[in-house]
C-alpha cells in the first residue's frame, strides 16, 4: 500500500512537471507574439520575413494577436495537464487536447523543416538565407520541443489517476 501511494504521488509529480513546462512554453510564445503585436521588431523579420516590415492588419490580427491568444490557451491547457486528472469526460477531453497540441506542433515543426531542407514544393521558396537559418536552427526546434513537452504532459496526465480515477 505504501508503495502504491508513493508511485501514485510520483506519477502526479511527473504529470505536474511536464504540464508546468508545457504551460511555460506556451506562455513564452504568447508573450513573444504579444510583444510583436504591440510593435516589437526584434526577431520578427527572421520569423515572418516581408510581413514583418509591411505589417498588414490581417497579419497583426491573426498572425500575432491570434497566435498569442492560442498560445495562452495552450498555457491554460498545460496548467490543466499539470493537475490531477479529473474523472470522466473532462479528463478525457484534457488528455485529447494535450495529444492534439502535441500532434499539431510536431507536424508543423517537421513539415516546415522538410520544406526548407528539401524544397519539396518544387520551386524556390521565397525565404532569405538568414530566415532559413533561424527557422532551421531556432524556430522549428522550439516547435518540436513544444510538441514533445505537450505529448509527455498528455502521457503523464493519463498515468496520474488517483484511486478510482479513469485509466489513461
Amino acid at each position: 500500500m505504501l508503495l502504491a501511494m508513493h508511485e501514485d504521488r510520483q506519477d502526479r509529480t511527473m504529470a505536474g512537471v511536464w504540464g508546468r513546462i508545457a504551460c511555460a512554453w506556451a506562455v513564452a510564445f504568447a508573450v513573444l507574439h504579444f510583444y510583436w503585436a504591440l510593435g516589437g521588431k526584434r526577431g520578427l523579420s527572421v520569423s515572418a520575413g516581408p510581413l514583418a516590415e509591411e505589417r498588414p492588419a490581417w497579419f497583426v490580427a491573426v498572425g500575432l494577436w491570434g497566435v498569442g491568444v492560442l498560445c495562452l490557451a495552450g498555457g491554460v491547457l498545460g496548467r490543466l495537464l499539470a493537475r490531477p486528472r479529473p474523472r470522466g469526460l473532462a479528463g478525457r477531453v484534457v488528455k485529447a487536447l494535450g495529444w492534439s497540441v502535441c500532434a499539431v506542433l510536431l507536424a508543423r515543426g517537421i513539415a516546415v523543416e522538410m520544406l526548407l531542407l528539401t524544397d519539396a514544393a518544387g520551386r524556390e521558396v521565397d525565404v532569405s538565407p538568414e530566415q532559413r537559418l533561424w527557422t532551421l536552427l531556432l524556430w522549428n526546434p522550439w516547435f518540436l520541443v513544444g510538441g514533445l513537452v505537450f505529448g509527455l504532459s498528455a502521457r503523464e496526465f493519463g498515468r496520474a489517476d488517483g484511486p478510482g480515477g479513469v485509466t489513461g
